[in-house]
């Protein structure tokens, strides 16, 4: 499970929703919400401001989650050399 994914379902059962209300707000089938919350599958940015707006909870927490997903990821088995990467683009970022 991906820490984004976690994160949905932990505030769609605390919301009491059912999956199928939220794929009923993406327009798309329920299989394709569960596996976004399993991560088997990739939401779009899209999607997360729609899942955010319907859960009504803070698009920028649910994006930081999408994109530290994203990243580790890119990362894979790169372990040892993961932490400089991500200062240099830090620093860059910072420029």
């Amino acid at each position: 499970m991906t820490h984004l994914g976690k994160k949905i379902r932990e505030i769609r059962e605390k919301k009491k929703l059912l999956l199928r209300q939220v794929a009923a707000h993406l327009e798309v089938d329920t299989a394709l919400t569960s596996k976004i919350e399993t991560g088997e599958r990739k939401a779009s940015k899209e999607q997360i401001l729609r899942i955010a707006e319907f859960l009504d909870t803070n698009v920028d927490d649910l994006l930081i989650l999408w994109l530290a997903d994203k990243i580790e990821t890119a990362i894979g088995e790169e372990k040892r050399l993961a932490p400089d990467a991500m200062s240099f683009v830090k620093r860059k970022m910072k420029k």
